[in-house]
């Protein structure tokens, strides 16, 4: 690990009788993109933590390269109260290759992108939650650094950012270490995956696709050493018990062994969920009507809502995408009846029974306890075809384990309070369900159960969600949040919208450059191209089709595993941020010679 920017070398933590990892090692090299993932509470934000010095390890090390300059976003960004928007993101450290005006220019793009750059005159503690990560993340972008440590950089972030920060990370010459939950995020950014599980580390060089495929392998194979294990520890137990009392070096070596193996036969596995379907009340024939809907701020004159109509039929998933701010959780409270809206008339069938989960989440007494609060809903939930699973059952379903189903609702994470809420919505069978943004603060694990629970879900489901792998295997079709209180239906998933969107937008940009030259022409004929610029337009023009093609390749063997010496790794993860950099040149200089030679 002698080139890496960070090596960990045998680290250990535990908290009180929890073992979160055991005698860990890894580096992340310069230009490396790694993904961390693992289970909520099995010890991601820790490990970050005892990166960055703000938690001590039990045992291990943690080293630092020299040259490095490292930036951190954690989950909840740390700042001085008094101090604004402006004198927070200004104090990042400006590159040294880099002059005021550039370093200026690209403030305010990535104020901009961010969508922060209305905000740069207010105090830092009158910002949401969600505002505050979005400038602590601005800041880290800007800062002069060759190592990112990110804690769910994507958390707060509408698709567009999302979007936006994929390809910028993409293109950065940075070493990133990252804990996030959103797989095509991950996929774009990081070519590599380290998982803790059971307090070890395992270590993937691919995209999560191969990260799946490789951790069945890796857990079919363990499952058959433990087998194998215990059926050797029956017939050394038999041994241990018929052993006579004098012990010999050969014997001592056996006892030894014995208890290694006793230990290995011990072994447990949390072993694949259940395939879940809740039972849901009968829907009648009208389901929710929407006419001619209108929403109107008070005080604002800017329609959030146009004239929209929809009627919802049995058992449709609909998608809900657009920026934040843009509507879409007024038209959840339309939909529900909790607003009003300023015109128009809603209509809901008469065996409708909602279930609503919030943006704000739940409020409950600080006091009780989670398996109490989840009885108050039911005692017991009933499933399709006749069974049922207890209060105690569901919430391990969702990853509470005993201990935390017995803690108090105060003692709980943001993360844990969001996943109970979410639990008791789903616990209490609605017919329909409306979810705004349920995959905020859920780890992957987490996010799998939700989905299988989603895609066997009977009744209507309405989901509001920046996770765009989350909706393509869910949603149906889309409404498209547009601007201007327009909302189109889209009959499709997202990923089928955004590439339908690319294309759109490389059309109407071909026709623009098609239609600019010939406009100029009329006004003034331009000069022909010289001999050494029709050159040098026929070479970009190879130059660009080999970088892509080269771009292209490396990306095929990062995302599927192809690449397996670590430096092969760096170096084509890097070497894709210089072919980015270098397309973006080139590009450019052919568009202006494209006008030229074909003048």
């Amino acid at each position: 690990m002698a080139d890496a920017l960070l090596t960990v070398e045998n680290l250990t933590k535990s908290f009180g009788d929890k073992l979160l990892f055991e005698d860990i090692s890894f580096g992340i090299n310069a230009g490396q993109k790694t993904a961390l993932i693992a289970r909520n509470g099995y010890g991601k934000s820790t490990l970050l933590n005892i990166l960055m010095g703000r938690t001590l390890q039990d045992a291990g090390k943690v080293t630092f390269r020299g040259d490095v300059k490292m930036a951190y976003l954690p989950q909840n960004p740390e700042f001085h109260a008094s101090q604004t928007v402006r004198s927070f993101v200004y104090a990042a450290q400006k590159p040294e290759t880099e002059d005021e005006w550039t370093f200026e220019q690209r403030i305010e793009e990535i104020l901009s992108r961010m969508k922060v750059d209305g905000l740069l005159e207010r105090p830092m503690d009158s910002l949401s939650g969600g505002e505050q990560k979005k400038v602590a993340l601005t800041r880290i972008l800007l800062d002069d650094s060759n190592l990112l440590i990110l804690d769910e950089p994507t958390n707060h972030l509408d698709i567009e950012m999302i979007e936006w920060l994929e390809e910028f990370l993409s293109r950065q010459r940075l070493a990133i270490l990252m804990v996030t939950h959103d797989r095509y995020f991950l996929d774009h950014v990081c070519s590599e995956i380290i998982e803790i599980d059971n307090a070890k580390l395992y270590r993937y060089r691919g995209n999560y696709e191969y990260y799946i495929e490789k951790k069945a392998e890796r857990e079919y194979n363990e499952r058959a050493e433990v087998d194998k294990a215990r059926s050797l520890y029956r017939t050394e137990l038999e041994w241990m018990r018929r052993m006579p009392q004098a012990r010999g070096t050969k014997a001592q070596a056996r006892i030894d062994a014995f208890y290694e193996l006793e230990a290995k036969a011990h072994t447990r596995f949390d072993e694949s969920r259940p395939q879940l379907t809740v039972k849901t009340e009968r829907i009648g024939g009208k389901i929710l009507e929407l006419y001619n809907i209108v929403h109107t701020h008070p005080g604002s004159t800017t329609q959030t809502i146009s004239d929209f109509s929809y009627v919802f039929k049995r058992g449709e998933k609909i998608g809900i995408v657009g920026p934040n701010g843009v509507g879409k959780s007024t038209l959840l409270r339309i939909m529900t009846e909790q607003l009003r809206p300023t015109s128009g008339r809603v209509v809901v069938g008469q065996t409708i029974q909602f279930g609503y989960y919030a943006q704000e989440g739940m409020q409950a007494p600080a006091d009780r306890r989670v398996i109490d609060l989840v009885r108050d809903v039911a005692e017991e939930i009933e499933l399709d075809g006749g069974r049922s699973m207890s209060a105690h059952q569901f919430l391990t379903y969702f990853g509470f384990d005993g201990t935390t189903q017995y803690n108090y609702f105060g003692n709980l994470s943001g993360g844990e309070r969001r996943r109970l809420y979410l639990l008791m919505v789903l616990m209490a069978n609605p017919n329909f369900l409306i979810l705004d943004e349920p995959t905020n603060d859920l780890d992957i694990y987490t996010l799998e159960i939700l989905e299988q629970f989603l895609q066997t879900y009977k009744g209507c489901l309405v989901i509001v969600s920046h996770d765009r792998s989350f909706m393509d295997h869910i949603v149906d079709h889309l409404f498209v949040f547009e601007g201007g209180g327009r909302i189109r239906d889209y009959h499709s998933n997202y990923s089928d919208y955004r590439a339908l969107m690319d294309s759109t937008k490389r059309e109407a940009t071909l026709q623009t450059r098609s239609e600019k030259p010939r406009y100029e022409r009329s006004k003034s004929a331009k000069p022909k191209a010289t001999y050494k610029q029709q050159k040098e337009y026929e070479a970009l023009t190879t130059e660009i089709e080999a970088l892509n093609a080269e771009k292209a390749t490396l990306e095929r063997q990062l995302s599927w595993g192809e690449l397996t010496e670590h430096t092969a790794i760096t170096n084509a993860s890097s070497r894709i941020g210089e072919i980015m950099q270098l397309l973006d040149d080139k590009e450019m200089r052919w568009l202006e010679l494209d006008e030229i030679v074909n003048n």
